[in-house]
């Protein structure tokens, strides 16, 4: 069952691609239903994604299609050709490729991580503006990279991590691991007969290995932001 807010979306979703071919913005879709923030309209947009209600076309941070509408779950009308159209006719009405966006969200920056030794995750109250078109659906939140260890894996110092909020994770994955409930480091995931061993991607650091109760994963790596000086 969709909430009202996620009914009222994809309602006005639908309404305006049959009016014009474009998928609203995410400042429109905030307008629309009174939010606050367009963080609000991502959560929203994820939560219709995961359930099959609609899906973002690839490379488009602005192209939205309807799938199933949420009342009997039958999939969106479809522009189609009546017998005595010709094709001329029929491409006038025929909806315009959207257009892309940069659409930009805000998520939480929590302090800085470790691609190194483990330290601290700070918990801060900033938020980081970020394109829509590079986090996909689920809760996401940023961290500022501190030290070398993940070079090889193109993450530097400074970068800024986007990172999914997951509590599990695949063998090879890079995560965000909380070691003993209090130090935070970005690093290769690996379980191995009741142990955890945290791979760096630079041969100048050796692997950290843990009991599995030692660590909890906090989230999976989406995306990177790099400042150019």
């Amino acid at each position: 069952m969709l909430t009202a807010k996620q009914h009222e979306l994809i309602r006005f979703i639908q309404e305006r691609l049959e009016d014009t071919g474009i998928s609203p913005s995410f400042e429109e879709m905030k307008e629309a239903l009174d939010l606050k923030s367009k963080s609000g309209v991502h959560r929203l947009i994820s939560a219709l994604e995961e359930r099959g209600f609609i899906r973002r076309l690839p490379n488009r941070a602005r192209a939205l299609e309807v799938i199933k509408q949420p009342e009997d779950a039958t999939p969106a009308p479809r522009a189609t050709l009546a017998a005595n159209d010709t094709i001329a006719s029929a491409a006038k009405r025929m909806p315009i490729a959207p257009e892309p966006a940069n659409d930009v969200i805000e998520i939480p920056l929590h302090g800085r991580i470790a691609a190194g030794a483990p330290i601290e995750a700070l918990e801060g109250q900033t938020s980081l503006p970020v394109p829509a078109a590079l986090l996909g659906p689920g809760e996401h939140y940023a961290l500022e990279v501190s030290g070398d260890s993940m070079i090889d894996a193109g993450i530097f110092d400074g970068d800024f991590a986007l990172v999914r909020r997951t509590d599990s994770a695949r063998d090879g994955e890079i995560v965000v691991a909380l070691v003993h409930g209090e130090e935070a480091t970005l690093k290769y995931l690996h379980k191995d007969s009741g142990m955890v061993r945290l791979d760096p991607a630079n041969a100048a650091y050796d692997a950290q290995v843990y009991g599995a109760d030692e660590v909890q994963v906090q989230g999976k790596l989406a995306g990177l932001l790099r400042r150019y000086h």
